[in-house]
């Protein structure tokens, strides 16, 4: 309870400042109706923004001050201590990853390794690999068999197991349910992967080890890094990614405690509880949860059961997408899934974190247009000269606060790279110099980043609250580069939109159309952006553990647009 208090007390205390710092530059020279507006646009984003920063600095500080930050909010590896591989398991295990219709020379060879290295370190009859498959009958259906057949003629018998089904009735969490229901007998866990999982047998045999201290946990996973990048937009996403998670994940898990969240994969289950209460209904439409993590999550909460997070990403990774258009056409997927957790908020039998954890998720896309609306409401009140009056110093301090707030999990994370490198992956080649060239780097592809994807999940959401189908499309794997006339096609709206709104601001004054341009810049190079950022390494990256070094050309071409 008093941690509740505490965490609710910075969040309150974030957000109200930055609401006390908007009121006092929107009200000094009386309200334009441009003004109310944004500020109820910005009133409703500022709570949002006050439960991430507020996340961050518990996360900080435990990171930066705790003997072992993730034993200090995971109590299953105080008790195991850091044992790894070497310390012995008693439990089953079945890996279990579900495909349809994927490339299963790029999905069988991490396996193959991983039972190796299991075996090399003695826990051979402890684990088995599940193929769980939604393929549709066809040559892609003959093709995965015969991998798997090729897989499983490399290991003991029993060793590999292979399932389809006729119809993915239910999608992927009907895939699961179904090989618990018929194909887990004699299995005590699970481990839930993706196809583009990547994990270490060290990493799998932790997750073990911690679900085995802790009795009463259902579901254990770890943060996730991506895997060596392929390309410049997988090199520079991922690196702030992974800075931020860490950091997000350990704060996350200390307010949160027992009723931590789910990310759908790279996560050790247990079989008894997950089947029990995670068996998922249809929607009030009829229609099939297709975002099934959260709300299985906020099952096993609500049942009594923990979750846990380990704020380690160290052997447990996925792919990120290679490139712009493939993060967007996820984004996509993902928005679709999160809104039906609107039909869900009223069932008490969720739990209040349950609930609180999918409101997020929804509102992740659902503040999208309301935070989008800011930049031509700003435009037109500037335009229209609503802004005169308006104190710049104050003005300059509230986008500091903003940006400051809404980026704080990731910024925190480089904190903790710099100033305890030993708990963050470690010190990079080149030393602090190296990684702070990286850090800067980054943070110029996101101030490209952010305005795109804010556009695009504005339209996502106005799609799918007028009830238009936007669908769930496969998603793209392999990097490619991106052609400029694709790029044009995909982007000539955003171009068109930020020099509109450019023009807006300058019209206004040239102080506020200057003070526009860092917003809108992403939007006015949208099109050379997914071009540069989707170009395929020439050499082998090294892997996410190491991968802070290496001057790119869409890096250098960034720095010099924003400089």
């Amino acid at each position: 309870m008093r941690r509740t208090l505490v965490f609710s007390g910075l969040v309150a205390f974030v957000t109200l400042g930055l609401l006390g710092l908007a009121w006092a530059v929107l009200s000094a020279g009386g309200w334009s109706v441009w003004e109310v507006l944004i500020f109820a646009c910005f009133a409703a984003n500022a709570p949002w923004f006050g439960l991430g920063a507020a996340t961050a600095l518990a996360g900080l500080a435990i990171r930066l001050f705790a003997a072992d930050p993730s034993a200090a909010v995971v109590p299953g590896m105080r008790k195991t201590g850091a044992g790894g591989a070497a310390s012995p398991v008693s439990s089953r295990t079945a890996v279990a990853v579900c495909v349809r219709n994927e490339d299963m020379d790029a999905v069988a060879p991490p396996l193959d390794g991983l039972l190796r290295d299991l075996a090399a370190a003695g826990h051979a009859d402890h684990f088995a690999v599940a193929i769980l498959s939604d393929t549709p009958a066809g040559p892609a259906a003959e093709a995965e068999e015969a991998a798997v057949a090729a897989l499983a003629a490399r290991h003991p018998e029993g060793a590999v197991r292979y399932r389809r089904r006729a119809e993915n009735t239910g999608w992927k969490a009907g895939n699961v349910m179904d090989f618990l229901d018929h194909h887990a007998e004699g299995f005590d866990f699970f481990l839930l992967l993706d196809a583009d999982s990547r994990m270490t047998a060290e990493a799998v045999l932790r997750l073990v080890q911690i679900m085995e201290a802790e009795p009463g946990c259902a579901l254990v996973q770890p943060t996730i890094a991506g895997v060596a990048p392929e390309s410049e937009f997988q090199d520079l996403f991922g690196f702030g990614h992974r800075h931020g998670a860490r950091v997000w994940a350990t704060g996350q898990a200390w307010w949160q405690d027992t009723q931590g969240p789910f990310w759908g994969h790279n996560a050790l289950i247990r079989i008894a509880p997950f089947r029990e209460h995670c068996r998922l209904p249809t929607l009030p439409d009829g229609s099939a949860i297709l975002s099934h993590d959260h709300v299985e999550a906020a099952r096993l909460h609500a049942a009594g059961w923990a979750v846990r997070v380990v704020p380690e990403d160290g052997g447990s990774s996925d792919e990120h997408p290679p490139h712009l258009i493939a993060f967007l056409d996820r984004d996509l997927r993902w928005a679709a899934g999160n809104w039906q957790y609107r039909l869900l908020l009223r069932e008490r039998d969720l739990g209040r974190m349950g609930r609180l954890q999918m409101l997020q998720a929804l509102l992740h896309y659902a503040l999208a247009p309301l935070w989008l609306a800011l930049l031509p409401l700003a435009a037109i009140n500037a335009a229209t000269g609503g802004a005169e009056g308006t104190p710049r110093g104050l003005l300059v301090a509230l986008l500091a606060a903003g940006y400051v707030s809404l980026h704080l999990p990731k910024l925190a994370g480089y904190a903790e790279a710099l100033l305890r490198p030993e708990t963050a992956g470690g010190v990079p080649p080149g030393g602090r110099i190296a990684l702070l060239r990286r850090m800067d780097r980054e943070m110029a592809f996101t101030l490209l980043f952010e305005p795109i994807a804010a556009v695009d999940k504005t339209v996502i959401m106005l799609n799918l609250a007028t009830g238009r189908a936007i669908g769930w499309a496969a998603q793209e794997r392999r990097p490619r580069l991106v052609g400029v006339p694709e790029a044009v096609r995909r982007f000539w709206p955003h171009t068109l939109a930020g020099a509109a709104l450019l023009a807006l601001g300058f019209w206004g004054s040239a102080f506020a159309g200057w003070l526009l341009l860092p917003a809108v810049l992403g939007l006015l190079l949208a099109v050379p952006f997914c071009a540069l950022t989707s170009r395929p390494h020439r050499e082998a990256t090294p892997a996410p553990e190491m991968a802070f070094g290496g001057e790119h050309a869409l890096v250098s071409r960034t720095k010099r647009l924003v400089s």
